[in-house]
């Protein structure tokens, strides 16, 4: 088989390392892909969303399947374009994908049929959003309406800082994406990642996961796309999922279909475990970054196989396989990340850092130029490492980060402090 992956991010990669492990592949692609994804497939430079000349690359190939990496894609129709040439394709139809490319529709969505999330009001006029703050107080919840790469949302304590970001919002800090703000209560809890394969009214459940959205140890500093993740995590207790699964998966499956919306792909359930229950922050209708990476760590079995089956239909049979073991992802960033930061600089000590046969790195914002590997973003690479508990895998994670250089490099030293501290109070 011949496989493409599109995009060019650490859930890329994580996703190529994967699809190259299956015995059913023969060649793999990733239009546009990174410095890493380089080492272990060929790399194509057609954008992700230049979904024209993908679509003419897939057919020229002969491309088995094609599997969707980040929305953006999938939000302009990509699936619709290539199931039109009969190409077989996993992820979502364009009507599918507003569930996370408009949070207006989501919200009003899961208002509709009962799925537990944040009051909320939507607005496209900057003066009535701020009336609308002022009677209601802070803290309290800003949303970019549009895809923001994951930093569309603005968690303010104060009701200037809620100003603040309206202003910036509709004085176009996202272009288009901020044409229109959701306004939400904030949610005191923990915050969990709930990520399933779908295909319409059924689910196959990854492993439990908890991202790391602030720039900053302890949870300080602006929202970020993700600094760091880990899976699984004993905040999702089985009682809990069973809950997600029942309240909140099963009912906006059947929801879409009733909408004439059928998900077909991955679908990604970010949520808030505290005192007001379980609710959903956001639907994503890809797999999570930087989720994806210790999810893929840990899964045993041919991920090209399982998507294969779902997409015959034969979601019921699909058995994976994951290892008992945790692991965790770490993020190195660029000084300056997630606002502006300089590119260019070279990326020493990964091969030193892999020597550990529980790592894996995987680039994200990083290029190849005269045979180094340079940063080429703000995120640049998740370093992974897996163990037997929370503590050895942050203890092997940390281990090799140390060992990684570049110029302004930053990452979060407490990636999974709140498992181990759990941890902590079991033992």
């Amino acid at each position: 088989m011949r496989v493409l992956v599109v995009g060019n991010g650490g859930r890329e990669h994580a996703l190529v390392w994967k699809v190259k492990q299956s015995p059913l592949v023969k060649e793999v692609y990733c239009a546009s892909g990174n410095a890493g994804i380089g080492k272990i497939a060929t790399r194509v430079n057609i954008s992700p969303t230049d979904i024209y000349n993908l679509v003419r690359f897939a057919k020229e190939k002969n491309i088995d399947l094609t599997i969707v990496g980040p929305e953006q894609p999938l939000s302009e129709g990509i699936t619709d374009r290539f199931e039109a040439e009969g190409l077989k394709i996993f992820g979502h139809k364009k009507a599918a994908a507003v569930l996370e490319a408009s949070k207006v529709f989501a919200k009003n969505f899961m208002k509709k049929y009962s799925v537990p999330t944040a009051k909320f009001e939507s607005f496209d006029n900057e003066k009535e959003a701020i009336e609308f703050i002022k009677s209601v107080g802070a803290p309290i919840v800003i949303k970019a309406d549009g895809l923001a790469a994951g930093k569309g949302v603005v968690v303010a304590k104060t009701e200037e800082e809620a100003f603040q970001a309206v202003k910036d919002m509709f004085a176009g800090k996202f272009g288009p994406a901020s044409k229109r703000v959701v306004i939400e209560e904030f949610l005191e809890g923990e915050e969990a990642s709930y990520i399933c394969f779908v295909k319409d009214d059924k689910f196959l459940p990854m492993p439990t996961s908890q991202d790391h959205k602030r720039a900053f140890d302890n949870d300080e500093g602006p929202n970020t796309g993700g600094m760091g993740a880990y899976s699984p995590t004993s905040l999702i207790t089985p009682q809990i999922e069973k809950e997600i699964q029942e309240r909140i998966i099963l009912p906006t499956l059947k929801g879409m279909i009733n909408e004439g919306r059928p998900m077909s792909g991955f679908l990604y359930a970010g949520l808030m475990i505290g005192p007001k229950g379980i609710n959903v922050l956001e639907f994503n209708v890809r797999m999570g970054d930087p989720e994806t990476q210790p999810i893929m760590r840990r899964l045993k079995s041919d991920l090209v196989e399982h998507i294969l089956q779902i997409l015959e239909g034969d979601i019921d049979n699909v058995k994976p396989q994951w290892i008992e073991d945790y692991a965790i992802g770490v993020v190195m960033a660029s000084k300056g990340y997630p606002d502006s930061y300089q590119k260019g600089f070279e990326i020493t000590g990964i091969d030193e850092a892999e020597k550990d046969p529980d790592v894996v790195v995987f680039h994200a914002g990083t290029e190849e130029k005269d045979g180094k590997v340079i940063t080429n973003g703000g995120r640049v690479l998740t370093v992974t490492a897996t163990g037997k508990d929370i503590n050895q895998a942050r203890e092997k994670v940390y281990a090799a980060v140390e060992k990684i250089h570049f110029e302004g490099a930053f990452y979060r030293k407490d990636i999974g402090f709140r498992e181990v501290n759990r941890f902590k109070n079991k033992a």
